[in-house]
C-alpha cells in the first residue's frame, strides 16, 4: 500500500502543476482523450504485471498489438470476413502467441528475455510481411457496430464531461484481474510462483502451468489493446504500431508496485502507474517542452520513482530488523 501511496502522490503532484501551468488540461476534452490512452495503456500494463510478477519479462507486447492491428483491417478489408469474426480470430492469435511464450519458457527452459525479445521481432516482421508493409485502413467496412467498440462515450450528469468505453473495458479487466490475483486459488499460486518457484513446486503447484497461464493472460490483453489501439487510429501501419509500447507497460507495472524480482504486485498500482505515464506524456505537449525529450523525461521519472521506492524499502526492512534484535 505504501508504495501505492507513493506513486499516487507523484500523479497528483504532475496533474496539479500541469493545471496550474495549463488551465486546458483539466478541459473535459482533455481529460477525455487523457482516460482514452489511459485505458489502453492500462491494459497492457495489467497484463505484463502477470508475468512480470513470476519473474518473467515480455518485450513482445508493442508487436502482438502490431500483429492484432494490422490483422484486423486486412481480415475486414481484404478477405471480407464480419468483425466479429475478425475479433475471434485475433484475439485465437494473441492467445496462441501466449500459448508459445509459456511452453517455450516451461518446457524448453528458454529464459523469457530470450523468448519475447524474439518475438517482438518475428511478430512485427509477421505483420509486415502478411500486409506487404503497407498502411491498412478500415474503409467502408468501419461501420455504426465497429465504432461503438471504441467510440462510445458515456455522459456523466451536471459535470460536462463523458467517459470513453475504453475506460470502462479498464475498469472491467482492472476489477477481473484484483479477484483473479488476490482473491482466488490460481492467483496466490502466482504470487507463490515468483516468491520462490522452487518452494511452490515442492508445495505441490504447477509451476509450469502456472507461468503458462500469465503469459497467455499477457498476449491476450495484449491482443485486445490491439483492436482498440487499431480502431481508434483507423489506419495501421505495420511498421510502426505499438512500437516501444512494451515499454510503457513494463514502466507502468514497475511504477505501480510489481518487482521485477517476482512475488510482488498490485492491480491498482499498475493502474495508477499507467494513469501517471499518459499524464506526463500529456504534460510534456501541453507545458511546450521539446518532444525530443520525452522519453528522456519519462525514464527520469520512472528512475527517480524506482529508486525511490527501493530506499524506502532498504529503510523499512533496516527498521524491522532492528525492531526484531530489540
Amino acid at each position: 500500500m505504501k508504495k501505492i501511496l507513493g506513486i499516487l502522490a507523484l500523479l497528483i503532484a504532475v496533474c496539479v502543476i500541469t493545471g496550474l501551468r495549463k488551465p486546458e488540461f483539466f478541459g473535459a476534452y482533455n481529460l477525455g482523450n487523457l482516460a482514452e490512452r489511459i485505458a489502453m495503456f492500462g491494459i497492457i500494463g495489467i497484463g505484463v504485471a502477470f508475468p512480470i510478477i513470476t519473474r518473467g519479462i515480455d518485450l513482445s507486447i508493442g508487436s502482438v498489438i502490431g500483429l492484432t492491428g494490422s490483422l484486423m483491417p486486412l481480415l475486414l478489408v481484404k478477405h471480407g470476413w464480419g468483425w466479429p469474426s475478425v475479433i475471434v480470430a485475433t484475439m485465437g492469435v494473441a492467445l496462441l502467441v501466449g500459448v508459445i511464450h509459456g511452453l517455450l519458457i516451461t518446457k524448453a527452459r528458454l529464459q523469457p528475455f530470450i523468448v519475447t525479445l524474439c518475438g517482438l521481432l518475428i511478430y512485427r516482421g509477421v505483420a509486415r510481411w502478411i500486409t506487404d508493409d503497407r498502411t491498412m485502413g478500415f474503409g467502408s467496412t468501419y461501420d455504426d457496430s465497429l465504432v461503438r467498440l471504441v467510440s462510445t462515450q458515456i455522459p456523466i450528469p451536471g459535470v460536462g464531461f463523458a467517459i470513453p468505453i475504453s475506460f470502462v473495458y479498464l475498469a472491467v479487466i482492472a476489477l477481473l484481474a484484483a479477484f483473479f490475483l488476490h482473491r482466488t486459488v490460481w492467483g496466490r499460486q502466482i504470487f507463490a510462483v515468483g516468491s520462490n518457484p522452487d518452494a511452490a513446486r515442492y508445495a505441490g503447484i504447477h509451476v509450469d502451468w502456472i507461468i503458462t497461464l500469465t503469459y497467455i493472460i499477457c498476449a491476450g490483453l495484449a491482443g485486445f489493446a490491439g483492436i482498440l489501439f487499431a480502431l481508434d487510429v483507423k489506419a495501421v501501419q505495420p511498421a510502426s504500431h505499438g512500437n516501444f509500447y512494451e515499454l510503457y507497460a513494463i514502466a507502468a507495472a514497475v511504477l505501480g508496485g510489481c518487482s521485477l524480482r517476482g512475488g510482488e504486485g498490485s492491480i491498482l498500482g499498475v493502474v495508477i502507474g499507467a494513469a501517471l505515464m499518459r499524464v506526463l506524456y500529456n504534460s510534456i505537449n501541453l507545458l511546450g517542452i521539446p518532444t525530443q525529450l520525452e522519453f528522456a523525461i519519462i525514464g527520469a521519472v520512472i528512475l527517480i520513482g524506482v529508486f525511490g521506492d527501493e530506499v524506502v524499502r532498504r529503510i523499512w526492512a533496516s527498521k524491522r530488523g532492528i525492531g526484531k534484535q530489540e
